[in-house]
Formats: structure tokens, C-alpha cells, sequence
């Protein structure tokens, strides 16, 4: 695969050095068995000490630069495979994050995951054991095949009959393989969500005691795993013992043969113990290679895997303008049409403009589309039909870095990770401490903050799970209003918030926010009723849009929410 190549590419002199090493340490191993017949069938004979102790010396020195060789080419590849690994992972994860909303939709979170994961590791662990059986096999394989070609070419022979045969069953088995491991995987992935998704209910699960189901949902996931598992397990264990069957079948062969050879003369006790030092050297590269094989299964179908996320295409790539847009509008939607699978649609017709600083709300029954068109302005995804502008350009026409500059965002179910609150509102931005306590004051969190020990140092886990609902979404918005954004999203983002403090939010991003275009996805009424624009979605359609008092007078969808939540004119409690 090309794109494992790209990994190892500037690993390839250091590559080249260990598999140099290997080399030397594989040759020196083989020429022990070689040492020892000559010494055994001359020298002994000749009855000289010196002669004796010489080649004794010669084949303990074979002995320690096979043993020295290949330690330090071991750990040469230990440690190139853990900077191939580090390359692969951040190739894969920076490639992930890269992927479209519907790229990402047609993976999986799960998926992806465990190709961050399980995939890498397998990849990882043929590249490693490459470095370390890939090399020293063939060379005893080939090297005691020659050798014994010299020293006695009919067993030779006999001996390298039974190595076609091997490499037949190690192969075909091995074609089998590739698919049975790549179900394995995809059991994995199923296997991931459900972890996922219990670890992000699991206060859910326990508030409904739904322990036992959600453990028999587990149970199933894990029961498909282990079918698949045992499934390729049961074919590639094949491989070994068909190979120790053929191998054993070949050491009677030359034995028999030998000892007829022996027995008339035409061969020697020493040439046949010699012969099985390198028959057994030969056998132990052979069951290098079948592991090599099964390992090879796994990794294969882990590289494709891997490989179809890093060559996914982009298809949200910027496109030349129009030029037919009014740039007098900040914001635009021109008969804006979409469907995320292709069939109905989730938007229909949609079509609204706004001005640079004002406020637009939007409202309507949950799965309406009111999230669809905030992805659609930020290009998550492209309109099936129509155009959306910023300043009169198609968003089309913006790079991606242009684009999302423009915009803080909170969505509904945003998060926070494992840090400070001051690393969490900054995100990795260069935002100056006073310009973070700002925005918390703007969001209404600074006072809560405060009241921790360590203040802004104050530690959130995973998830925020730490704060409370309300204190987790204005942490969330102050995160979005440090970035100074010309385009404000407040997806949902203050249904935790009591009224007093959603009225006060309002307030405070009103006044100290003129020149931010908000755009305010909400339930409540109150959150949107003094907006410049509200929009009424109904089934992916506009059926309400104007002013607070115009859709009173004209819109009874509209009308009906509003009186339901403030009755009188008083927000309900």
C-alpha cells in the first residue's frame, strides 16, 4: 500500500542499516552448522590442538555475531516500528479529523476508532516482526538450502521437495484469511459502539437500572466478535500443523535416505548431522514464514481499512464565486434543498437573508432541520440545491481555514475534555487571559468559576462531568465568544440555563456583541423572541418567518408555542 510506504519512507536508512546487521548476524548463524561438520570430518583427524581450538574460536565468534547481530537489529526494529507506528497513528488521525460530515457519517465514530486502534496495531505488528523474521527467514531458508546443495546436492533435494508443498498450504490459507479478519474487524467496530455509547449513558443506564440489558446488548456484540475470531482462527491454525506435518515428513525423508547413503558409502555421519542442524535451522524459518503469513492476514486487512479512510476524497473542495451574490447581506439561503441520504428531503426551499449584526432565531419541533441549516452555512455538508452566501460569496468559494475562522459555535451536544477551564474556553487558541475572563463574563459563568478554589485552573473531566448542566453550556458559549466571531451559533446551547440567566445571557451578547451576526437555534420562545429574524421550521420547511409580533399575527404554529410556554406574557416556570 502506498500509503505505508509514505510512513516508512523517512525511516528507510535506518531501515536499511538493521536489515544490513540482520544480515550479518543470519550469515555468521549459518555457517555454525557448516564449522562444526568440517571440524567433525578434518580437522579432529588431523589430531592438532591448535587446528582444534582455532576453529573452535572461529565458530564461537560465528556464535556471537549471530547473537550480537541480531539483538541490536531486534532493537533497531523495535524502535523504527514505534516511529512508523507514531507516523501512522497521527497520518490517520489527522486524516479523521479532515473527513467530511458525510464521509464521517458512512465511517462510523466506532469505525474510525478502532482503525485508530486495532487496525494500527496490526499493522504495527507486521512491521515489526517484518524487520525481525521477514529478513532472517529467507536467508536460512535460501542460505541452508545452498549450503547443502554444496555439501551433498541429493539430500539437498530430498530436503527442498517438501518446501513447494508448504509454501502451497501456507499460501492458500493465507487468501482465506484476508476476509475472515476484516469481518473480525468490523465485529470490533460493532463491539466499539456499544462501549461508546454505555460509557456516555452509563448515568442513564444506572438512573433506569438497565445494567443487565445493557449488558446483554454487550454480550451479543461480543458473541459476534468471538464467532468471527474463532472462525479465522480455526482456518489459519490450520497453517501450523499442516507445516509441522510436512516438516517432520521431510526429516524422515532425509533420514531414511541418509542412512541408506551411509550405508553404502556415499555419504557421512558428519555431512548428516550437519544436514539436520540446517534441516532444523531451515524448518524454524519456515515456521518464521507461516507466522509471517498469519500475521500478513491481519495486517492486510487492517492496511485496507486504513487505507480507505486516508485515500477517502474530499468532496468539499473550494469552488470558484458566482459573482451574482449581494454583499450587502451577511448571510443568505437561496432556495436551499437538502437530503443526507439522498432520498427525502431534510430541507426544502429554504430561503432567508440577514444583515451584518443581527439576530436571527430559529425555531420548531426537534428533527425539524434547525441543526441541518447551521451545518449547511458552516459547510459541513453542500446543498443538494440552492446556494448559501457569506458577504455575497458562495460558501463554496471560501477555504476551509476562511471559513471556519469566521464562526464561534456551540452545538447541542458539544464537549469538553479532560483540562482546565481557561485550556478549555482558550482551545488551543491565542487568547489572552483577560480576553478568557471576558467572554466568561459575557456567558455568565465568571461568577460560578470564581467560586472555585483554583478559579480558571479548575480542572473539568472528560465530558465536563464534574459541572452541572447549565455551568457546562456557559463554559461552552464563553468558548465561542473568546474567538471575538463575526458569525455567532448558539445551537440549543442555553436550554440548561434558568430563565434569569438566559434573559441576562441575551442581554449581555446584545450589547457587547453589536457588530456578531447570532444566529440562535432554541425551544424556549423567550431565547428568540427578540431577534431581528425568526424562522418557524416545520418537516425541513419554512412555515413562519418575521418578527416575534408578526409571527404572533400570522403564524398559529408559531402563535401556539408561544402562548403554551408564556401564557399570559409571562414566561411559565
Amino acid at each position: 500500500m502506498n500509503w505505508i510506504w509514505t510512513c516508512i519512507k523517512p525511516l528507510r536508512q535506518r531501515i536499511a542499516k538493521g536489515i544490513t546487521i540482520k544480515i550479518i548476524g543470519t550469515a555468521a548463524e549459518l555457517m555454525i552448522p557448516f564449522l562444526l561438520s568440517y571440524i567433525l570430518e578434518n580437522v579432529i583427524v588431523s589430531n592438532s590442538v591448535e587446528k582444534i581450538m582455532l576453529y573452535g574460536m572461529l565458530m564461537v565468534l560465528c556464535a556471537v555475531i549471530a547473537c550480537l547481530g541480531n539483538i541490536t537489529a531486534n532493537r533497531m526494529a523495535s524502535k523504527t516500528t514505534m516511529l512508523f507506528a507514531t507516523r501512522m497513528r497521527r497520518e490517520l488521525f489527522s486524516k479523521t479529523l479532515q473527513l467530511s460530515a458525510r464521509s464521517t457519517d458512512r465511517f462510523t465514530i466506532p469505525s474510525l476508532e478502532s482503525r485508530i486502534t486495532t487496525d494500527t496495531y496490526h499493522v504495527q505488528n507486521f512491521i515489526n516482526i517484518m524487520q525481525r523474521m521477514g529478513i532472517r527467514a529467507p536467508i536460512l531458508l535460501l542460505g541452508g538450502s545452498i549450503i547443502t546443495l554444496i555439501m551433498d546436492s541429493k539430500l539437498a533435494l530430498v530436503m527442498i521437495a517438501t518446501l513447494p508443498l508448504i509454501f502451497l498450504v501456507v499460501y492458500g490459507i493465507s487468501r482465506l484469511g484476508v476476509p475472515l479478519y476484516s469481518r473480525v474487524q468490523q465485529s470490533v467496530d460493532g463491539m466499539v459502539r456499544v462501549v461508546r455509547e454505555d460509557a456516555q449513558g452509563i448515568r442513564v443506564i444506572k438512573a433506569l437500572s438497565k445494567e443487565g440489558y445493557e449488558s446483554a446488548r454487550y454480550d451479543r456484540a461480543n458473541l459476534a466478535l468471538r464467532q468471527n475470531e474463532t472462525r479465522a482462527g480455526t482456518i489459519m491454525g490450520i497453517v501450523n500443523p499442516m507445516m509441522t506435518l510436512l516438516m517432520n515428513t521431510g526429516i524422515v525423508a532425509v533420514i531414511g535416505v541418509s542412512a541408506w547413503f551411509v550405508a553404502q558409502g556415499r555419504s557421512s555421519a558428519t555431512t548428516v548431522l550437519a544436514f539436520m542442524q540446517y534441516f532444523t535451522l531451515i524448518s524454524m524459518a519456515m515456521m518464521s514464514l507461516s507466522r509471517l503469513f498469519v500475521m500478513y492476514t491481519k495486517c492486510a486487512a487492517s492496511a485496507k481499512r486504513i487505507a480507505s479512510v486516508l485515500e477517502e476524497v474530499n468532496e468539499l473542495k473550494p469552488c470558484a464565486d458566482d459573482g451574482k451574490g449581494d454583499a450587502s447581506f451577511h448571510i443568505s439561503f437561496e432556495n436551499v434543498s437538502f437530503s443526507y441520504l439522498g432520498k427525502e428531503n431534510n430541507l426544502t426551499d429554504v430561503s432567508f437573508s440577514l444583515r451584518k449584526g443581527e439576530r436571527l432565531g430559529i425555531i420548531g419541533a426537534t428533527g425539524s432541520g434547525k441543526s441541518t441549516i447551521l451545518r449547511l452555512l458552516m459547510r459541513f455538508y453542500d446543498a443538494d440545491q440552492g446556494v448559501i452566501r457569506i458577504h455575497g460569496r458562495d460558501v463554496r468559494s471560501y477555504t476551509r481555514e476562511e471559513l471556519t475562522a469566521m464562526f464561534g459555535v456551540v452545538f447541542q451536544n458539544d464537549f469538553l475534555y479532560a483540562a482546565t477551564i481557561e485550556e478549555n474556553i482558550r482551545f488551543g487558541r491565542e487568547i489572552s487571559a483577560e480576553d478568557i475572563v471576558k467572554a466568561a463574563k459575557l456567558a455568565q459563568a465568571h461568577d460560578f468559576i470564581s467560586s472555585f478554589p483554583e478559579g480558571y485552573g479548575h480542572s473539568i473531566s472528560t465530558g465536563g462531568t464534574n459541572l452541572s448542566g447549565g455551568q457546562r453550556q456557559r463554559v461552552l458559549i464563553s468558548r465561542a465568544i473568546a474567538g471575538s466571531p463575526e458569525i455567532l451559533i448558539l445551537d440549543d446551547s442555553s436550554s440548561a440555563l434558568d430563565y434569569r440567566t438566559d434573559a441576562n445571557l441575551r442581554k449581555a451578547l446584545s450589547e457587547n456583541l453589536p457588530d456578531s451576526t447570532v444566529i440562535t437555534v432554541a425551544q424556549r420562545v423567550s431565547s428568540v423572541k427578540n431577534c431581528d429574524l425568526i424562522l418557524v421550521i416545520e418537516e425541513g420547511a419554512i412555515i413562519g418567518c418575521g418578527t416575534h409580533g408578526h409571527l404572533m399575527e400570522t403564524c398559529e404554529e408559531y402563535r401556539i408555542i408561544a402562548e403554551t410556554q408564556m401564557g399570559d406574557g409571562k414566561e411559565a416556570v
